[in-house]
């Protein structure tokens, strides 16, 4: 199981223009995975709009297809899910989707059956201990390696009684809202703690919380780090699938480093996902902002001033901020990010290494990064480590630095199938620069 590989490198193209661009963004895959977990749990069809499709939201459906839920993707787009029982053995490709193999597995205690869950080799890396404790607590059998990640086989038996769980949930928010978003078929439901120094994403909990209040499900938070869900049903209906704002920050960096300005349409005026963080963190940097006709409209001048910033709101941020503070003019400092060592790949090693491998200067710390300004930036090959997030960093610092190639820019697959053709356009290069023709996986 292992993420295609394109055949040569992507040369990043060069910003030699300021910008004047609309961006019309793909469904969040935050939310996205979420409402394809619930509309499988729940008492009625669901039908999504505005989805999102992106390897890791495949997996997914594919996932859920295996344990019995009947879901029809039509032509535009939207997604039909009828629920069904799980009543069958299954086996779960989970790619390297964190929403898959965090958010199934407490899923699948409700399978009268053995599911057995695996994915690519990065993913058996990822830490999963958390989820497998949590599912034995639960009183599911769970055989696996004694190595607390994949792969791994939950002997489900098709109710759950459910009750008080505590976890240490510092490797991810994940392990939190995988639980959380199942704990309504529980008998019990769930009263899930949790304990640690460190809560990552707390954007994230609040996301799911909210996904499953509009679901009809009666959630609380009755103390700092804990969280009620009741037994009950989770209704379907019709759920729209906001833009991700996450994935809209190297198109907002983009107008940062080259100039200009760049629209983002669709940009809700309210919502859960940590992208619109942003908003008032690009600000910070130099960026001029503005909500206007349905969306959000970015300005900059080309010059980026360091920040001291912790992200530990939102880890995922992180990329696009260090390939900002790669070509800033000032130091920056990332905090609160330790977790992210334990994503699609250690992306604080790999965002050190590779500023580093372009003549940058950038520091691992104990929870995040030191990055200080370089005048000896030049081309080289970005390796991408199989993350779609790295992929992007390096074609946001190659707008500045000619002679960036991206080891693979099919790894954004992963939640933005389109990124390069989508970056190209937004030069104006359509879908070829220099003889090269843009691939991109499905």
């Amino acid at each position: 199981m292992t993420t295609p590989q394109n055949s040569q490198p992507w040369p990043a193209p060069v910003a030699h223009a300021a910008l004047d661009a609309a961006i019309a963004l793909p469904g969040s895959k935050s939310l996205n995975n979420r409402e394809l977990v619930l509309s499988a749990l729940a008492s009625e069809p669901t039908l999504l709009t505005d989805t999102l499709k992106s390897r890791d939201s495949a997996l997914m459906i594919e996932a859920l297809r295996s344990l019995g839920t009947e879901i029809v993707e039509h032509e535009d787009g939207s997604i039909l899910v009828t629920p069904h029982p799980f009543t069958q053995d299954a086996r779960i490709d989970c790619g390297l989707a964190g929403t898959v193999m965090r958010f199934v597995p407490p899923a699948a205690l409700l399978a009268n059956g053995n599911i057995q869950f695996d994915g690519d080799e990065a993913a058996r890396r990822r830490p999963m201990h958390t989820t497998i404790d949590s599912l034995r607590a639960l009183g599911v059998e769970v055989e696996d390696q004694g190595t607390g990640s994949l792969p791994f086989t939950v002997h489900g038996t098709g109710t759950v009684a459910g009750g008080d769980v505590t976890i240490d949930a510092s490797a991810s928010s994940q392990f939190v809202s995988g639980l959380l978003l199942a704990a309504a078929r529980f008998e019990n439901g769930i009263t899930l703690r949790h304990v640690g120094e460190h809560l990552p994403s707390m954007p994230h909990i609040e996301m799911t919380l909210d996904c499953l209040a509009k679901r009809g499900v009666k959630v609380s938070s009755p103390a700092a780090a804990v969280w009620r869900v009741e037994p009950g049903p989770i209704a379907g209906g019709k759920v729209a699938i906001e833009p991700d704002l996450s994935n809209a920050g190297p198109f907002l960096a983009a107008a940062m480093v080259a100039g200009g300005s760049v629209f983002i349409s669709g940009w809700p005026d309210s919502t859960t996902q940590v992208g619109d963080e942003f908003d008032g963190i690009l600000q910070q940097v130099g960026a001029t902002i503005v909500r206007e006709n349905g969306g959000l409209k970015i300005t900059g001048t080309g010059e980026i001033r360091g920040i001291d910033i912790d992200l530990s709101i939102g880890g995922e941020l992180t990329p696009v901020i260090a390939a900002l503070a790669a070509i800033a003019s000032t130091p920056t400092v990332i905090r609160g990010v330790a977790h992210l060592r334990g994503h699609e790949t250690d992306r604080l090693a790999a965002l050190a290494a590779e500023i580093n491998r372009i003549g940058g200067i950038a520091r691992e710390t104990p929870d995040g990064l030191e990055i200080d300004p370089s005048d000896n930036l030049h081309g080289a090959l970005w390796h991408t480590y199989e993350d779609h997030r790295m992929a992007t960093a390096g074609a946001i610092i190659g707008l500045r630095v000619p002679g960036i190639e991206i080891e693979d820019i099919t790894t954004t697959s992963k939640t933005m199938p389109n990124f390069a053709s989508m970056w190209h356009m937004m030069l104006g290069f359509g879908d070829w620069q220099n003889g090269f023709e843009v691939e991109v996986a499905d």
